[in-house]
């Protein structure tokens, strides 16, 4: 059975992170549960939506995850992780949740692992341009730039 994956984060994030991985991997749709926590909604409100979609995903090892640490769905989330199958990881983002859904027939601590390193290599600084398109610089008038 592959662990189910809950995405609990400030609205509309948490929905708009299961569409995209809805949009990559449809076959996923039961694995994959998102509540957005509203903010007219009181704590307990939102921790009864959580639980609900805990027993929706049917009771099995869940992989939580938040956008914030600290905040009301890391606060919530923390609550449904106690004595429980679930571990819970803030800070969620796009690369982190694909690889979740790729690997979801593993163990629940492997695919935590594999889910922060996902989430890890999935920042990085992107050049604006390649360096073979960039304008040449005055003190390399005289000087042929190679590409690799």
């Amino acid at each position: 059975m592959s662990i189910a994956t809950l995405i609990i984060a400030h609205a509309p994030l948490a929905s708009a992170l299961r569409q995209c991985v809805m949009h990559v991997f449809p076959a996923a749709e039961e694995d994959v549960a998102a509540l957005d926590v509203l903010s007219e909604d009181s704590t307990e409100q939102s921790l009864e939506k959580a639980r609900a979609l805990i027993r929706a995903l049917g009771d099995r090892q869940t992989l939580i995850f938040t956008d914030v640490f600290g905040a009301t769905p890391c606060n919530i989330s923390q609550k449904l992780v106690d004595g429980t199958d679930v571990k819970l990881i803030a800070g969620v983002n796009l690369p982190m949740l694909l690889r979740t859904i790729t690997y979801r027939h593993e163990s629940l601590e492997l695919l935590a692992a594999r889910a922060m390193a996902g989430g890890q290599q999935g920042v990085m600084q992107v050049a604006v341009t390649a360096p073979q398109n960039q304008a040449p610089r005055k003190h390399d008038q005289d000087h042929r730039d190679h590409q690799q």
